[in-house]
């Protein structure tokens, strides 16, 4: 769960656009912080909160274009609001390419900011909250076994227990005690569902469904989804 309380990054040279943005957040019982350039604000750590970015487009703004490329690459958790009064229409289309999910021409009405703000910080919220359940997903994962990973693998893959055992040189007995386990380990309550965590874990390597023994360099992700899509088949027939 996140509780740590959202930020507002504030990018602008100039320091009478900073001061303005900033009271206007602060007014709206928001965090603000501040910086006349990008290399300071990339200067600052991740903090882990909800967050986004008003950046200031000015005139020839390499910087600009850069640091919305660092963001949307390193820090995906913070939506880029643009803003500009003095570049072309032709440099906006460049930032809304670049990822800015909005972008204003100045002066934007409070209310107008207010609300993309906030709608910026709902998205924070969400991939944040998706990149915890991966971490949890993960943690989970990882404590299994090497065994339970190799059932695992072979299991959400489309291999029958007697294909799994006979790859790994067990018997279908063992195969459905370490199945069983990889269930309540990962949290899965049903086959489906574990298809659908290895699909978010994005595992790299599984057993082809069509080879008992071999090694496919697949990514395990396709090989879900066709397992998704042949369980959905045999339902529907």
């Amino acid at each position: 769960m996140i509780t740590l309380p959202p930020t507002v990054f504030i990018v602008d040279p100039n320091a009478a656009g900073r001061h303005a943005l900033g009271a206007t957040i602060r007014r709206a019982g928001l965090r603000a912080e501040s910086f006349a350039s990008a290399g300071e604000f990339l200067a600052r750590p991740r903090s882990g909160a909800p967050s986004c970015l008003l950046l200031e487009l000015a005139p020839r703004a390499i910087d600009a274009f850069a640091l919305q490329h660092r963001v949307s690459i390193e820090r995906k958790e913070t939506p880029v609001i643009v803003m500009s009064s003095e570049v072309d229409v032709a440099s906006l289309v460049q930032a809304m390419k670049a990822g800015a999910v909005e972008v204003f021409m100045k002066p934007v009405a409070d209310d107008v900011l207010l609300q993309a703000v906030g709608e910026a910080l709902a998205r924070s919220r969400a991939v944040l909250q998706q990149e915890d359940d991966i971490q949890a997903l993960r943690q989970r994962y990882d404590a299994l076994s090497v065994r339970e990973r190799e059932v695992m693998g072979r299991v959400v893959a489309g291999l029958l227990n007697k294909q799994v055992g006979a790859a790994l040189g067990i018997s279908v007995v063992t195969v459905k005690a370490h199945r069983g386990r990889v269930m309540r380990k990962m949290g899965a309550e049903s086959l489906a569902g574990l298809v659908a965590m290895a699909l978010r874990l994005d595992l790299r390597l599984a057993v082809s469904p069509r080879a008992s023994t071999s090694v496919s360099r697949v990514p395990l992700a396709d090989l879900a989804r066709r397992q998704v899509s042949n369980s959905f088949s045999s339902a529907a027939r």
